[in-house]
């Protein structure tokens, strides 16, 4: 029999990793994957809680099922991921949705296999693991696409910032042995990848649990010496643990790309201490300068939270002033969003929506016109660009990144998927650029 099934994933590149694990299990089962969900004996959820809206969409998405099940009886439906690992989530879940089998947390996420065979013979599975595990190796994995892939270096976050529910459902710091980490990095090089993003909710702390001096500026030049791939991203960095030592190893290793992603929250001080960030503003501009003295080409990207509860007036205008002063390259804005069980949710002053909608507006009409005016200094340049494939617009036109991590988009052939090649820009957008190729092999 032909089992088929579908992963579903809600939330960040964290998330998008656990679901090709998910997936490689479920293929170890002899399970294959389908588009089209009517015809799943499987769907499994991967979830998200960071934002309310998330939270949401994914109970909306869950509820829609109840129709499909119906139709199938036998089909199996697993929920499992962050929401569901918050305290006393999967009860509720359980009560809400009698139609779901399986509900699972974070740190038993590699028990699937066992869930789905135990359930194949009635029943309804609820475990949610409270304690961390040890992390599990040599789990299989089927991944998206050929040309790039993710490792998780670590699981879990020690910062607890007040408005953040990571590490409550991811738990505390654990770091993969580098040893680990290199032989999966060598194994993607040999099967042909062009770059490999390493993932962790903090990668700066990167090593912080071992009893030996490794970090992640150690792994870094690491698996930069193997030269096995041409292009190396990474993520989530805090700017409070990024290194003078990391600045330089960066400088140094060549496959390592020029893009600093440095999430600020807020401009405020003040702020920034009610959030439980670690450092100051003051601090922050200090990073980056540092940054900018080591790196003539490169790029600045960072996050933010616009209405933190007790967010003035001057607590925003620091942060329109904090963005005027640094120009980054683009801004990830989002509307604070309150999540029960943080400390951020039980503070006072919570801002109004209508104030928090306005002052989002007003820092994104000031950020786009420093993104557009940033790219436009791009125009008539050379960028190295990896391409990924057909835009979302027209199979006549490629799209791929430059090191800085900016989308390039220019006419092109498929069989230029997976190259690394010269693109010249032509047009700046607010949120990517346009191209062509002027190479040896086209003049010909």
């Amino acid at each position: 029999m032909d089992l088929k099934y579908q992963v579903v994933t809600f939330g960040c590149q964290m998330n998008e990793h656990d679901s090709e694990v998910l997936a490689g299990m479920m293929e170890s089962l002899g399970y294959t994957h389908t588009d089209d969900i009517n015809e799943c004996d499987a769907i499994i959820i991967n979830t998200c809680c960071v934002r309310e809206s998330a939270e949401n969409k994914i109970l909306g998405y869950i509820g829609n099922l109840k129709r499909l099940k119906r139709i199938n009886p036998r089909l199996i439906i697993a929920v499992g991921g962050c929401m569901v690992q918050q305290q006393g989530a999967g009860e509720k879940l359980k009560k809400r949705a009698s139609h779901v089998d399986i509900i699972f947390g974070t740190h038993n996420m590699y028990r699937l296999p066992q869930f789905i065979n135990e359930v194949r013979h009635g029943g309804q599975i609820l475990e949610i693991v409270d304690e961390e595990c040890e992390i599990p190796e040599a789990l299989p994995i089927k991944r998206q696409g050929k040309i790039k892939a993710q490792i998780s270096i670590m699981y879990g976050c020690n910062n607890f910032c007040t408005y953040c529910i990571v590490p409550y459902v991811r738990g505390r710091e654990r770091s993969l042995a580098p040893e680990t980490i290199k032989n999966e990095f060598i194994a993607l090089g040999n099967e042909g990848y062009q770059e490999v993003m390493l993932l962790g909710q903090n990668v700066n702390s990167y090593g912080q649990d071992f009893d030996y001096a490794f970090d992640f500026a150690d792994l870094l030049k690491t698996l930069d010496e193997t030269g096995k791939i041409s292009r190396i991203r990474y993520m989530t960095s805090h700017p409070r643990d990024f290194s003078k030592k990391l600045i330089d190893t960066i400088y140094e290793c060549e496959s390592v790309c020029e893009h600093f992603h440095l999430p600020i929250q807020s401009g405020s001080n003040r702020i920034l201490k009610f959030m439980n960030r670690g450092y100051t503003r003051e601090f922050y501009l200090s990073l980056i300068e540092e940054i900018r003295k080591k790196f003539s080409y490169h790029s600045l990207t960072t996050d933010i939270i616009v209405g933190f509860p007790g967010e003035t007036e001057q607590d925003f205008k620091d942060t329109l002033e904090l963005f005027k002063e640094v120009e980054f390259d683009a801004a990830y804005t989002f509307l604070y969003s309150t999540r029960s069980g943080t400390p951020a949710a039980k503070m006072p002053d919570q801002v109004a929506s209508e104030v928090k909608k306005e002052r989002l507006q007003q820092l994104m009409e000031v950020q786009n016109a420093i993104s557009l005016r940033i790219n436009q200094r791009l125009v008539g340049k050379f960028e190295e660009i990896l391409v990924e494939g057909t835009s979302k617009t027209s199979e006549r036109t490629m799209t791929g990144r430059t090191r800085t991590n900016k989308i390039v988009n220019f006419p092109g052939e498929m069989d230029l998927a997976g190259k690394i090649i010269p693109v010249k820009i032509t047009k700046a957008k607010t949120w990517h650029l346009e191209g062509e190729i002027i190479d040896q092999m086209k003049k010909n």
